[in-house]
């Protein structure tokens, strides 16, 4: 029996789906090129072109099978985390630091949705929020040094 409704954890785990996160952080980016910080929208769209330059070797040197699926491996770390956490974190550091919580819910949510589908470990998350931040620190970094 599950404890959350299967509509609501799988809209949680979508909104780590590329097709979902990359819109939000690409309009953000626009609205920053537009008020002059093209450095920061540049720097948001190449932390998000490294997730995948990160997650998917990992994915293949774990090999880690699914919660669900024993069979099939590639699941250590969660790319649909990574995409969530650094794409709604980089449009909020582009928008607003206001949306900040925003940005800490909707990725909390795409966590718990993959966990509570099945489609995650709990540990799977948690290095994909690892990982998130670390593309993040050096995404802001970076932003700060070509702007000082």
């Amino acid at each position: 029996m599950d404890t959350v409704p299967r509509r609501l954890s799988e809209l949680g785990a979508d909104l780590g789906n590329l097709a979902v996160a990359l819109p939000v952080l690409v309009c953000a980016m626009a609205y920053a090129a537009y008020r002059g910080r093209r450095a920061q929208a540049l720097y948001a769209g190449l932390a998000m072109a490294l997730v995948p330059a990160v997650i998917i070797p990992l994915k293949e040197w774990t090999a880690r099978p699914g919660p669900l699926e024993p069979w099939a491996a590639g699941y250590y770390p969660s790319g649909h985390t990574a995409t969530a956490m650094v794409a709604y974190f980089g449009a909020a550091f582009l928008v607003s630091k206001r949306l900040v919580p925003v940005a800490a819910v909707l990725t909390a949510l795409t966590g718990t949705g993959l966990i509570l589908r099945g489609y995650h470990w709990p540990l799977d998350v948690l290095a994909s929020l690892i990982l998130g931040l670390l593309l993040l620190t050096v995404s802001s970094t970076c932003t700060r040094r070509s702007s000082g």
